[in-house]
């Protein structure tokens, strides 16, 4: 993955850190830091900096900084992760439009709320191997919504550009989870996308 985009991200989500978060996020990374080194920061950008140099980060390895966000309770930063990801795993012919790709947004949030562990149901009607849903299951471990967050992002890898969130729908009303689906389509209309 690019290293300049990488750094671009980790530049977004500094600027979104107030203060107070700052002070949590540098607290979560005494450890890896060290408190002496932590006195002298006072920007997340310096923190990453530091957690790249320790290999706690890098293009490729985003989950130490989803974690920590999420720890700080800044899981609306993960989004800018997300979005990092999303473009770096292919040219823009390999990802859906800007537009499916809000739909599918709106769609995760409403998974995530509402799936809790059938959220593998879904995942096998997407097309998902065994193997890949027992990864994600391993990877986030304890976090029920990283799951179903990391379940969207496998099966858009998959997908591609042709990726839409009809398929989305379609999958939780197959495993039955109609109430989800209804969910899913008002939320689509509330913003006028569907």
């Amino acid at each position: 993955m690019d290293k300049s985009r990488f750094r671009a991200m980790l530049l977004a989500i500094s600027d979104k850190l107030d203060e107070d978060h700052l002070k949590k996020l540098k607290f979560l990374c005494q450890e890896d830091i060290g408190r002496k080194k932590l006195e002298k920061i006072n920007k997340g950008i310096d923190v990453f900096e530091c957690l790249i140099e320790r290999a706690k980060i890098g293009p490729d390895n985003t989950d130490v900084l989803r974690r920590l966000l999420d720890d700080i309770g800044q899981k609306v930063l993960v989004d800018i992760i997300d979005n990092y990801e999303r473009h770096a795993t292919g040219s823009p012919a390999e990802i859906p439009d800007a537009k499916e790709q809000e739909k599918i947004n709106i769609a995760t949030e409403v998974m995530v709320v509402q799936l809790g562990r059938r959220w593998t149901l879904v995942g096998r009607k997407l097309g998902l191997t065994t193997t890949k849903l027992e990864g994600i299951k391993e990877k986030h471990h304890n976090d029920l919504e990283e799951q179903v967050r990391e379940l969207v992002r496998e099966w858009m890898k998959m997908q591609k550009n042709k990726a839409r969130v009809q398929e989305l729908i379609q999958a939780l009303r197959a495993c039955m989870l109609n109430l989800t689906a209804d969910l899913v389509e008002k939320k689509l209309k509330e913003i006028g996308t569907l």
